[in-house]
């Protein structure tokens, strides 16, 4: 069974603030991220009963997504922009950056599948079909030059929605991913009900941070996008869902506190990671999850002479970027990297079709070890969606301790 695209459109802002016919520089820990793929998550809803009566429910929830997008991307206008590259020779200049007033806007695909929601979710490992919900299937950020910064499908179902966006990395990380998410949200339900749509109740802060005395303009230390561009293919892989109640979450912090040591070192081993720590005889690797990465200074672009430090910042610069896009392709296979979070507020998505009954995320940035935690449907709960080639999956799903804490969704709550 396949996804079918029914039609596309291109949405645009829904007027142009003077802000948006600026060029929107980027910083260096967006350019760092140019080799990373796109962030891809999406809601599952479940069709009203009067949605079985009304042979135009689709296209009237379609126009009623469009309009309020159209409302959102005026505060997150550079979504709906293109990258572009700008090079020159004298001064030397290679220049990324988001051009919002030569695109046609944000991508919004309608799409049909002909499975029901349980037919999804029943399976014990997330089936491949989920990643024909979301577009950028495989993309990098770089690939924005010529492809959409965000993209909405909206894939019908037998009973159900799947609103799945795909979003450039450069530019928002997890927490600025569901700040947009919230607020088309927000307007939608404001659509709904009828209310002025004049504010919203958190604008994005789309300011860059550089350091002081510099940016906004960073010319790359390189000639071309072969010398800092890399693509990621993720090798066989497990998926599946694993949820912990409130009751075992709470279990879980007991335990673990119960066995610190000191009093001081308050910690809380996520038990997955453990696992797959002391299975493999690895060391636990944290990493940045939603964060953006953090680096030197940045060469203003000026006709003089070269300093020291500016050529400590061209190595600096040329090094964070070459180590962020080779940082999956060597990541320690026997580590875990967490991603996502429990905290982001996932189930207040609304689109007139009630809360969620559950989330999913695309092929994008997954790999051996990666497990990413969302807020569960329940008050209190988390899910956790689990990578690991299929003979460590195994393993886990027989280990008898992480099993007694851990279950198999019930998405009929």
């Amino acid at each position: 069974m396949s996804v079918k695209h029914m039609s596309e459109w291109f949405v645009q802002p829904h007027y142009a603030s003077e802000e948006s016919k600026q060029p929107f520089f980027l910083a260096p820990a967006d350019l760092a991220m140019l080799s990373v793929h796109y962030i891809q998550k999406g809601l599952f809803f479940t069709k009203p009963p009067e949605a079985a009566n009304n042979p135009h429910f689709m296209d009237s929830l379609l126009e009623k997504l469009k309009h309020s997008l159209a409302l959102a991307l005026v505060h997150f206008y550079p979504l709906s922009g293109r990258l572009v590259t700008k090079q020159e020779q004298d001064p030397p200049l290679y220049l990324v950056y988001v051009d919002c007033t030569n695109s046609p806007g944000a991508k919004f695909i309608h799409a049909s599948l002909d499975l029901s929601i349980s037919e999804i979710l029943s399976p014990i490992d997330v089936p491949l079909v989920v990643q024909s919900l979301f577009d950028h299937d495989r993309a990098i950020n770089h690939d924005a030059h010529t492809t959409s910064l965000l993209t909405i499908q909206v894939t019908e179902l037998v009973d159900g929605v799947f609103i799945g966006l795909s979003m450039n990395h450069c530019l928002v990380d997890g927490t600025s991913y569901w700040h947009f998410f919230n607020t088309w949200s927000e307007i939608f339900q404001a659509q709904e009900k009828k209310f002025p749509i004049s504010e919203i109740s958190r604008p994005p802060v789309l300011d860059r941070w550089f350091p002081e005395g510099h940016g906004p303009i960073i010319s790359l230390p390189f000639k071309g996008p072969e010398e800092f561009i890399d693509r990621f293919e993720a090798p066989t892989l497990r998926e599946r869902m694993f949820h912990f109640s409130s009751e075992s979450i709470a279990k879980l912090k007991s335990k673990a506190n119960s066995e610190c040591k000191e009093q001081q070192n308050l910690f809380l081993p996520g038990l997955v990671c453990s696992y797959v720590e002391d299975n493999h005889s690895s060391t636990w690797s944290a990493s940045r999850s939603g964060n953006q990465l953090q680096i030197g200074c940045q060469q203003q672009r000026k006709n003089r002479p070269t300093a020291v430090s500016e050529l400590l910042w061209e190595l600096n610069l040329s090094d964070q970027v070459r180590r962020c896009q080779s940082c999956l392709r060597y990541f320690d296979p026997f580590s875990v990297m967490m991603g996502s979070g429990p905290r982001f507020d996932m189930y207040g998505n609304e689109f007139g079709m009630g809360k969620a009954v559950t989330l999913r995320s695309g092929y994008a940035n997954k790999f051996s070890g990666k497990v990413s935690s969302f807020q569960g449907r329940q008050a209190g709960s988390i899910d956790l969606e689990v990578c690991l080639p299929p003979e460590a999956m195994t393993a886990l799903e027989s280990d008898q301790e992480f099993m007694e804490v851990a279950s198999v969704p019930n998405y009929d709550d």
